[in-house]
């Protein structure tokens, strides 16, 4: 395993990181039938630690919460606390009622101590905004995720998918009051969607940002034949809504993957991943597992050197798309369809 600093913090992270939205409670949250229990998730996580995989990223909407529980319980079995970088989320309504969601004061103060509870640990390594919040002014959250740093329930903070230029004004206001910045942006990158290149990739990398790409394999359709389907992609409803644009020149880059797989001698997982390590800047793409085989596949990427050529096949068939992924262009109503709740 190969680690290397998470943008220009000293924070020391594998070059992979374990998300963990597959473990959880599938009663819990609107992730469907293809989320673990914790029985079922806990042999990749012990695989994950004994790959040398030191960072596994959650949220707090995950099953809501049982993610957190899940893998809170887990960890200690297989790794010592201060070996382990656990990344956490907060932004999406945990419960449908005034103040239970967005980044509010009230908000992150209680997301915190909830998300705590949860891990049963005393502070996470990384604590990100899930979103953008438009009902409430940067400043009060930016003060807000300082004060929970200096508190110790956090050691560093990071954010997710949003424009490059509210990153931007996030940062910015953070460096004129002596706040702390964000050291990470988990943004959505992949071969079927690099809207992240016009803007926001060059930014992380001039202001030393590092990038953990969520979806590297683009919900799996990096990983299988093009008419191959699972229950995951058949259930998962904002996964459906990602990949609508373009897909004959999508389907043109899923055959291009099969083809260089077949050629090396690989699995599909492996050449998709592998790109991400031809990218300048991208420093741990999230990987997830739940299938024997998902995490060798993704260990075997950090050695596998795409030529130029191979990288060119992959990228020349790319078509750009309307931004997806992230607050502004999601249905109003996205975050708050909550199975059971």
């Amino acid at each position: 395993m190969e680690y290397v600093n998470l943008g220009r913090s000293g924070l020391k992270v594998s070059r992979l990181c374990l998300g963990c939205m597959s473990y959880g409670d599938t009663s819990r949250g609107w992730h469907g039938d293809w989320v673990l229990s914790e029985k079922e998730s806990r042999p990749f996580i012990r695989e994950a630690v004994e790959a040398g995989i030191n960072f596994f990223d959650t949220a707090n909407m995950y099953s809501m919460g049982a993610s957190e529980e899940v893998v809170g319980r887990l960890l200690p079995e297989f790794a010592k606390r201060d070996e382990i970088v656990v990344a956490t989320k907060a932004f999406l309504p945990w419960r449908q009622a005034p103040n239970a969601g967005g980044l509010s004061r009230k908000s992150l103060m209680q997301a915190m101590d909830d998300s705590l509870d949860r891990l049963g640990m005393d502070y996470v390594d990384l604590y990100q905004i899930h979103r953008w919040d438009e009902s409430t002014p940067i400043e009060e959250t930016m003060e807000a995720l300082h004060d929970i740093v200096k508190s110790g329930k956090a050691r560093y903070i990071g954010a997710s998918s949003m424009a490059a230029w509210q990153f931007a004004k996030a940062q910015e206001v953070a460096r004129a009051n002596g706040w702390t910045p964000f050291i990470s942006m988990q943004n959505h990158v992949n071969l079927l969607y690099r809207e992240e290149e016009r803007e926001m990739i060059p930014l992380c990398r001039d202001q030393g940002v590092g990038i953990i790409p969520w979806s590297p394999l683009a919900r799996g359709k990096l990983a299988r034949a093009w008419d191959e389907s699972t229950v995951r992609s058949e259930t998962d409803g904002f996964g459906k809504m990602l990949y609508t644009q373009n897909v004959d020149a999508d389907r043109a880059i899923v055959e291009a993957v099969g083809k260089i797989a077949e050629a090396r001698g690989v699995s599909r997982a492996t050449v998709a991943l592998a790109w991400h390590f031809a990218v300048d800047g991208i420093t741990a793409p999230i990987i997830g597992a739940t299938k024997d085989g998902h995490i060798a596949a993704a260990v075997a990427a950090m050695s596998l050197d795409l030529t130029e050529e191979e990288v060119e096949s992959l990228e020349n068939p790319y078509a750009p798309k309307t931004p997806v992924g992230v607050a502004s262009t999601a249905p109003r109503n996205w975050s708050l369809t909550l199975k059971g709740k």
